[in-house]
């Protein structure tokens, strides 16, 4: 009986305080290439409930060390209880545009996002963050032009 009031009491003690639950970015952009990063890939980097050192100068998190940022959206429920029992800071997800499935393909890399996003993503935002994506990819990448594919042979 005794025990259990003593556990009780610590439990109260030491507990985590419950807070209403913060709405959590979601930020997508192109990788920055440097000595970490030597591939070329569209990422998505979601902000996590951990209580890192997250807010960089930049206003966004600290996430533009790692990636041109083209869009930011908030979490949705799903996803941020995802996000409350992971100890890490960041959690990113990478399309690589060297992937076999992407081939250089910058409709495919948006397209295989595109296709990520629906279980959690409303159609008409997911529209945006591909033409935010798409615009960014553009403007750096001056003269772009899709790599043809060769769907049959001329026999």
């Amino acid at each position: 009986m005794m025990l259990n009031d003593t556990l009780k009491r610590m439990e109260v003690k030491h507990r985590r305080p419950v807070s209403a639950p913060q709405s959590l970015p979601v930020y997508y952009g192109w990788a920055k290439i440097n000595r970490g990063q030597k591939r070329e890939a569209l990422t998505v980097i979601f902000l996590n409930e951990h209580p890192g050192p997250r807010v960089g100068r930049d206003g966004q998190d600290g996430v533009t060390k790692w990636i041109v940022p083209a869009y930011k959206r908030l979490q949705t429920e799903t996803e941020m209880k995802d996000a409350a029992d992971v100890m890490r800071t960041y959690t990113s997800y990478s399309i690589f545009m060297d992937e076999k499935h992407i081939r250089g393909s910058l409709d495919a890399a948006l397209k295989a996002n595109f296709d990520a996003d629906a279980n959690h993503v409303s159609e008409p935002e997911r529209t945006k963050i591909r033409e935010a994506l798409r615009r960014s990819y553009l403007d750096n990448h001056h003269g772009y032009k899709e790599p043809v594919k060769q769907l049959e042979l001329d026999i």
